[in-house]
């Protein structure tokens, strides 16, 4: 699968941008601030319904606009063109269409272009809170199976119900229906326990395969999948814990409490790992996670790598090159400040590609 044609009209700083792309390598380069990282965010907007740096919609609509439209042209392995609008105007609901008819549910949409992106802000899944080493569980795992995605939102929807009697009084709480939320929630969360315990399991041994082949050593690396369904029934974990959760106004059991912990040598990698071996393990999780998806789906997915060669040395970005240019891999876009990263790709690439410059917002190829 490959996008082949780019419409975007005020998205952060890009005020309109028309882009015919190469099926394989895109390469953007420019100073930072330029709009490198708005662009291949506009591509993930276009897959996951949302921007992968901003969760609040009227954000990214350029600062003096008050509609922002993106637009993508897509050619599907043996099913001919697709195409998919998104238009946000500030204060409605945002649109989104597939071949100009709109869905009506967004969570329809996850999965149909499957992509994974790269940035620098994925140290959070290292460094952050355990709600980002959930979301990247999530986001994984919700690109190729509905079944997922349908029993998080309705798990979530439970949890929200279920907090918002919890902080009711006593005599205003209607045990029934808590009763019926705590059922739903049981429901769902077993089944999003059993699959994201299925993922760990398979998704683990490709991930160090890349790690080792990027680090060039045989550091050992892992993952323990920490939930406290683990061990425990959740319906009697939440009727156990009923009287506490209302005492201090929230859920404290459930799958929203996941962790998974990232291991380096059997040790958590964010207290001993060096800041290349942290690059160098959330770059291996993406690309272990790009493999998992093209096994797993129909469609080879997009690949966007937006400013990752920054802070490695040159025999992890050389492995990185490597990777990337087997012929495993479809069509990607790439940010970086140095044409030098890109020439180093290209160079091993006996392959279609375009080079854009980024200044301001402005895009303009420049090779042909």
């Amino acid at each position: 699968m490959i996008l082949k044609h780019l419409s975007i009209i005020n998205y952060k700083n890009l005020a309109q941008v028309e882009l015919e792309l190469s099926p394989k390598i895109n390469c953007f380069v420019g100073n930072n601030g330029m709009g490198k990282t708005n662009l291949l965010d506009a591509v993930y907007y276009l897959s996951f319904c949302r921007s992968y740096t901003n969760p609040i919609d009227t954000q990214i609509i350029k600062h003096d606009a008050d509609v922002c439209m993106l637009q993508g042209k897509y050619e599907f392995e043996n099913q001919g063109e697709e195409e998919i609008y998104c238009g946000l105007r500030r204060r409605q609901k945002k649109q989104f269409k597939k071949n100009k008819k709109e869905y009506e549910k967004l969570s329809d949409h996850i999965g149909f272009i499957p992509l994974v992106m790269i940035s620098p802000a994925d140290i959070e899944i290292i460094q952050g809170g355990s709600e980002e080493r959930r979301k990247f569980m999530d986001i994984a795992i919700s690109q190729f199976d509905k079944e997922y995605i349908q029993a998080l939102i309705r798990y979530n929807n439970a949890l929200q119900q279920r907090n918002a009697m919890l902080k009711m009084d006593d005599n205003e709480i209607d045990f029934t229906l808590l009763e019926l939320w705590e059922d739903q929630m049981v429901e769902d969360g077993e089944l999003i326990f059993g699959k994201r315990q299925a993922f760990v399991e398979k998704f683990t041994p490709i991930f160090d395969e890349f790690y080792k082949k990027i680090s060039l050593s045989n550091e050992n690396v892992t993952f323990d999948y920490v939930s406290q369904l683990r061990e425990s029934n959740f319906g009697e974990l939440l009727r156990q814990n009923r009287r506490r959760d209302i005492a201090i106004g929230h859920t404290t059991t459930g799958i929203h409490r996941d962790e998974l912990e990232m291991l380096l040598d059997g040790f958590p990698i964010k207290k001993v790992g060096s800041q290349g071996q942290n690059k160098t393990y959330f770059v291996s999780m993406k690309l272990a996670q790009f493999h998992y998806l093209l096994k797993t789906g129909k469609q080879t997915p997009i690949l966007l790598l937006d400013d990752i060669f920054d802070r490695l040395d040159a025999e992890r970005v050389e492995e990185i090159v490597k990777l990337v240019s087997s012929d495993e891999f479809g069509q990607i876009f790439i940010s970086d400040t140095n044409r030098e990263s890109f020439d180093k790709i290209l160079e091993r690439m006996n392959n279609s590609y375009h080079i854009y410059s980024v200044n301001n917002g402005e895009i303009t190829q420049i090779n042909y």
